[in-house]
C-alpha cells in the first residue's frame, strides 16, 4: 500500500476510484491489463487519501443532483477500506448532499455501511451491484482467493433485499472448463432468484485477455488447474493472441478489443425468468438512467 494525494477524484460520468490496484487476487482480472498503465504492482494498492475532500468540493459545486458510483477498476471494499473508510466518508458525504449512490463488490464488506445506503435510498436511490461467478465455494476459493465467498455474498444480497436496498448481480466471466457448467450456472440464478435481483448482467461473458490480465490468468491456471490450462491452451492462447489489443493491424486499423469466443449455451426448454425479473416488474431503481463508471 502507498498513500498518494490525488488532483481530482470525479469522473466525467461520476464515477471515481478511491483504490487503485487490488488485493482479492481474482484470477481472471482484467484490471491487470498492461494498457491501464499502472507505475506500480497491481497489488501495491494505490490509496487516496484526500478522496472524501476532494468529493466534497465537488458536490458543493454541482447544481444539480445525480447519481455518484465507484470504478470497476478496484473493489471499493478491499481489505484497506477498514483502515482508511474512504467508502464511509464518500457516502456519508453522498448523504448529506443528497446524491444517489452505486457501487460494485465482490465483498460482504459493504453491509458495514448498510445504514448510509439506506439513508441515501430515502432521500435519493441507491443500487448496489455484486459480482457471482460460481456456486460452488471451494471452486470460489481457488479462482477468488482473497474475498468473500460466494454464499456470504449471496447473505450480503439477502440482507440488502430486506433492508430495501434494490442489487444487480454482475454474472462474469463465464470461463470454459471452469465454471460454465449448466449446473453452476443455474445454482447461481438460483441464488440471484432467491435474492430477488433487479437485474443480472453478463457483460461481455468472457475475458479480454489483454497483456498483463492475460499473463496472471495463465500463470494462476497453471497452479490449481494445471489440466484446465492443457485443455485451454489451443484454444485461448495461441489463435486468439496473435497481436495484442491497440496494436495497429497490416492494413492500419487498431483493434477495439480482443475476445475469448462467445461461450454458446443452449438455453434449457424449462427454463423461465422469475416474475420480478419480468418487464412487468421492472424496478423503480432504474427510472433515472445513470451511465457506468469508468475505469478510472
Amino acid at each position: 500500500m502507498h498513500p498518494v494525494e490525488a488532483r481530482t477524484i470525479l469522473s466525467p460520468q461520476n464515477g471515481m476510484n478511491l483504490y487503485r490496484g487490488c488485493t482479492h487476487g481474482c484470477i481472471y482480472c482484467d484490471s491487470r491489463s498492461a494498457c491501464y498503465g499502472f507505475d506500480h504492482p497491481f497489488d501495491d494498492v494505490e490509496v487516496k487519501t484526500n478522496a472524501a475532500e476532494l468529493l466534497e468540493q465537488a458536490l458543493r459545486r454541482r447544481r444539480t443532483r445525480c447519481m455518484l458510483g465507484t470504478g470497476s477498476m478496484t473493489d471499493p471494499y478491499i481489505p484497506l477500506e477498514e483502515e482508511f473508510r474512504l467508502v464511509r466518508r464518500t457516502l456519508e458525504l453522498a448523504d448529506r448532499y443528497g446524491f444517489g449512490f452505486t457501487l460494485i463488490t465482490k465483498s460482504a464488506r459493504v453491509l458495514r455501511d448498510l445504514d448510509l445506503l439506506r439513508s441515501i435510498h430515502r432521500k435519493a436511490k441507491c443500487v448496489v451491484q455484486m459480482t457471482l461467478t460460481t456456486r460452488d465455494e471451494a471452486l470460489c476459493r481457488r479462482i477468488e482467493p482473497n474475498v468473500s465467498t460466494t454464499r456470504e455474498r449471496f447473505g450480503a444480497l439477502k440482507t440488502l433485499r430486506d433492508a430495501g436496498i434494490p442489487t444487480v448481480v454482475w454474472l462474469t466471466p463465464v470461463l470454459p472448463f471452469i465454471n460454465d457448467t449448466e449446473e453452476n450456472l443455474r445454482g447461481v440464478l438460483d441464488y440471484c432468484i432467491e435474492a430477488r435481483v433487479r437485474g443480472i448482467i453478463c457483460f461481455g461473458m468472457g475475458m479480454t485477455l489483454r497483456e498483463g490480465s492475460r499473463d496472471y490468468f495463465y500463470d494462476r491456471l497453471h497452479r490449481p488447474f494445471s489440466r484446465h490450462e492443457r485443455a485451454l491452451h489451443p484454444h485461448f492462447r495461441q489463435p486468439l493472441c496473435p497481436r495484442e489489443p491497440r496494436q495497429r493491424t497490416a492494413d492500419g486499423h487498431i483493434p477495439y478489443r480482443m475476445r475469448t469466443p462467445r461461450h454458446h449455451a443452449r438455453q434449457p426448454a424449462d427454463f423461465r425468468l422469475p416474475p420480478h425479473l419480468g418487464a412487468d416488474a421492472a424496478s423503480d431503481a432504474f427510472l433515472t438512467p445513470f451511465r457506468r463508471p469508468p475505469l478510472f
